[in-house]
C-alpha cells in the first residue's frame, strides 16, 4: 500500500440544495450554491494554489496566492473567500494571476529557510514551484531568530518556517476549541504564540489539529524528524475508547511515523 493522500477541497462543503452552474477554464460545472470558488474548482479537477486554505477550516482569505479573475468584476478576489454565482465565468490562470502569484510567493520564500527540516512536508518549496517562482531576489533569511520550541514530547514549533496564515490558530479555535494558540504582536513581528509561554505550559492539550494543519512544517512530529517521511498508510481505529476513531497509520518500512485522523472517518472526521 502506498501513502493515503485525501484530497483537500480547500473549503468546506456549501450545506445549499440549490445547485448554480459556473464556468472555470472553459468547464462548465454545476455545483451547489454559496459553494467557493476554490472548491468548485477542485471539484472539477482544477488546483488553484493555496497555503492558508483547507476545507477543515472556514475560509480565511489571507495567503492572496488563490485569486482568480472573474469576467464583469475588477480585481483579483480570492477564490477561497468569493462564492460561486448562477453563470460565473471564472478564470484561475493568466499571465496577471501568474505573475501576482510569483510576487507574492517570493515574499513569503523571502523569510522563510532555503531548507526545511521536513523536506518535502513543508509546502512552501512546492507551492514556489507550483506557481512558477524560479528565483528571489530578496534576502531568504528568517527575521524572528526565535528558538525552536521543544518543550512538547510529541512536536516541535519552529517560528523560522511559519509564515503566519492562521492555519493553527483557526484549527485550535474552530476544531478543539482550546484557544491554546493566538498572534502575538503585529505587522512584520507577528508570530504564532501559545499564549506567552511554551507549549507544554499553555492550555494545549496535544491533540494535534494544529501540526495536522500546518502547511509549512513549522509544526511537525518529532517522529517525523527521527524516522523520517512515512511511505505508506494503513487504515484503523483507534482503541483507546468506544468512540471509534478512524486513522491512517503511517509507517515508513515497518516503523510507525505518525497517526493522522482520516477525514472520513465517521465518528471523528478528520479530527482526533
Amino acid at each position: 500500500m502506498t501513502l493515503l493522500i485525501e484530497p483537500d477541497f480547500g473549503t468546506p462543503a456549501s450545506k445549499n440544495s440549490e445547485n448554480v452552474t459556473v464556468t472555470i477554464d472553459g468547464q462548465k460545472v454545476d455545483i451547489p450554491a454559496n459553494t467557493s470558488i476554490m472548491r468548485a474548482a477542485a471539484a472539477a479537477g482544477i488546483t488553484v494554489p493555496k497555503l492558508c486554505a483547507t476545507d477543515s477550516l472556514k475560509a480565511f482569505g489571507s495567503c492572496r496566492l488563490c485569486v482568480v479573475e472573474i469576467d464583469g468584476r475588477n480585481g483579483t478576489p480570492s477564490s477561497c473567500t468569493t462564492p460561486v454565482a448562477d453563470g460565473m465565468n471564472i478564470s484561475t490562470t493568466s499571465e496577471r494571476l501568474d505573475r501576482l502569484r510569483q510576487g507574492v510567493m517570493e515574499l513569503y520564500m523571502s523569510d522563510h529557510p532555503a531548507e526545511c527540516a521536513t523536506g518535502d512536508q513543508c509546502s512552501m518549496h512546492a507551492m514556489a514551484k507550483t506557481v512558477g517562482l524560479k528565483q528571489n531576489r530578496y534576502s531568504g533569511k528568517t527575521h524572528l531568530e526565535l528558538p525552536k520550541d521543544e518543550s512538547n514530547p510529541y512536536f516541535t514549533f519552529d517560528s523560522t518556517e511559519c509564515i503566519v496564515c492562521n492555519r493553527c490558530v483557526r484549527a485550535c479555535d474552530e476544531i478543539q476549541g482550546t484557544f491554546a494558540l493566538t498572534i502575538e504582536n503585529r505587522g512584520f513581528e507577528a508570530r504564532v504564540s501559545s499564549s506567552g509561554t511554551s507549549f507544554i505550559e499553555s492550555e494545549c492539550v496535544s491533540c494535534g489539529a494544529c501540526v495536522q494543519a500546518c502547511p509549512t512544517g513549522a509544526l511537525t512530529e518529532k517522529t517525523l524528524l527521527t524516522i523520517g517521511t512515512p511511505t505508506r498508510s494503513v487504515i484503523t481505529t483507534c482503541a483507546y475508547c468506544g468512540v471509534g476513531c478512524s486513522f491512517k497509520a503511517e509507517l515508513k518500512g515497518d516503523e510507525l511515523v505518525r497517526m493522522v485522523p482520516l477525514k472520513e472517518g465517521g465518528a471523528n472526521e478528520g479530527h482526533s
